[in-house]
């Protein structure tokens, strides 16, 4: 089994909910599965299914004495698919603030369904949390016959050729992994976009991810995907917030302080998953084969490090930068004011320095050159988490 590095345990506590979120097939259910299996011994909880209807039905009213029948007894409440239930912020706050002994865990699969829910009702109650597809260092790290190391140097390829997703992971072979992907394109991930405010314009969304997936590391003009798709800016922001919220991309944008010759008004997409880009794009070619590595291994050491400090609870803003003259760099960190910056270089004998306007502007800060053979140092060995 493949341990999780997200632990629910330090979260959960009485008269609070704890939120897991993820995209579909991230593993949430499994995870809160194992956790009400190993600690049923310890404490009483009672788990739900938001898929079910009469769960839907129980728990969209707002009255305690009606939801009392369903909690009375335990200390701990699990709803798994929290965001098929209507009105399930307002009866958590009442669960929350009537039952004081009571602690909540609820899962939910898309962000604008359950964040729209739960958020203004339960301010100052909640805890959110966030389950990623596998980490690389949570495979790596549950493989025991062979040195750390030597299995990172022999999965690197299948990692950023069909991704992290679980069932991509315990697949049986590349052509499981590549039907898997498939059908989480065509009807997964697209499921909650297009059932959600009646969106139907499925072959847009598809081409506006197909944009997406070739521009992988380049900044993003909403005025050109507007005119490529024949839809207006304003639906381009609205799409592109929507497949945000499905958990399919995320965004970075441009750090700037002081030069005006700093780009800050433009944005850079990457997927969650690479193995979800590549399907998308119909390729699961070979690496030898290929002329977007670098393009993918960016997007793979950008989200593998938003694992990484988001499992270690650690807080810094993210972006990338460059200036009109087309210096630049993938990614850059601030915390307490102190910068932190990172590029992606597949080949390890390619050279990367930091540019010049960035040196003067910012001095000579920490830089990181995150390449295929020093990837083992930044993220799998034991407790990295890069000060």
């Amino acid at each position: 089994m493949i341990e999780r590095s997200i632990k629910l345990e330090k979260h959960i506590k009485k008269g609070r909910t704890l939120i897991l979120y993820g995209a579909r097939r991230t593993g949430k259910t499994t995870l809160i599965d194992n956790y009400v299996a190993d600690n049923q011994a310890k404490r009483k909880i009672v788990k739900y299914n938001g898929d079910n209807l009469s769960v839907q039905t129980n728990f969209s009213v707002n009255d305690i004495n009606l939801l009392s029948q369903y909690v009375d007894g335990y200390d701990l409440l699990v709803i798994d698919e929290a965001q098929n239930i209507d009105n399930i912020g307002k009866s958590l706050k009442i669960l929350n603030d009537e039952r004081k002994n009571l602690a909540v865990l609820v899962s939910g699969s898309s962000s604008f369904e359950l964040k729209g829910q739960v958020g203004e009702p339960l301010v100052g109650r909640k805890t959110t949390l966030f389950l990623y597809p596998f980490s690389a260092y949570e495979v790596i790290d549950s493989i025991k016959d062979e040195p750390a190391i030597v299995a990172w140097k022999r999965l690197q390829e299948q990692f950023l050729i069909y991704g992290l997703y679980p069932d991509s992971i315990t697949a049986n072979n590349n052509n499981e992994r590549s039907q898997f992907l498939a059908e989480m394109v065509d009807s997964l991930l697209l499921k909650d976009i297009l059932a959600f405010q009646e969106v139907r314009a499925s072959d847009v969304l598809l081409k506006l991810l197909r944009l997406l997936a070739f521009q992988v590391g380049g900044e993003v003009s909403m005025e050109e995907l507007g005119k490529t798709l024949g839809i207006s800016k304003n639906t381009v922001n609205r799409y592109l917030d929507l497949l945000e919220q499905a958990f399919i991309i995320f965004r970075l944008n441009g750090f700037s302080r002081n030069l005006r010759s700093e780009i800050n008004k433009k944005s850079k997409y990457y997927f969650y998953d690479v193995g979800v880009r590549n399907a998308i794009i119909n390729n699961f070619n070979a690496l030898d084969m290929r002329n977007d590595i670098g393009q993918l291994w960016e997007n793979f050491v950008v989200v593998e490090r938003k694992k990484q400090l988001s499992y270690s609870g650690k807080k810094r803003n993210q972006y990338f930068w460059r200036t009109w003259e087309k210096q630049e760099i993938d990614l850059v960190e601030e915390k307490d004011g102190k910068l932190f910056v990172f590029e992606a270089k597949w080949n390890p004998n390619k050279e990367s320095q930091l540019p010049k306007q960035w040196i003067q502007e910012y001095g000579d800060t920490q830089f990181s050159v995150i390449n295929k053979d020093n990837f083992y140092d930044y993220f799998l060995s034991e407790g990295t988490t890069n000060e």
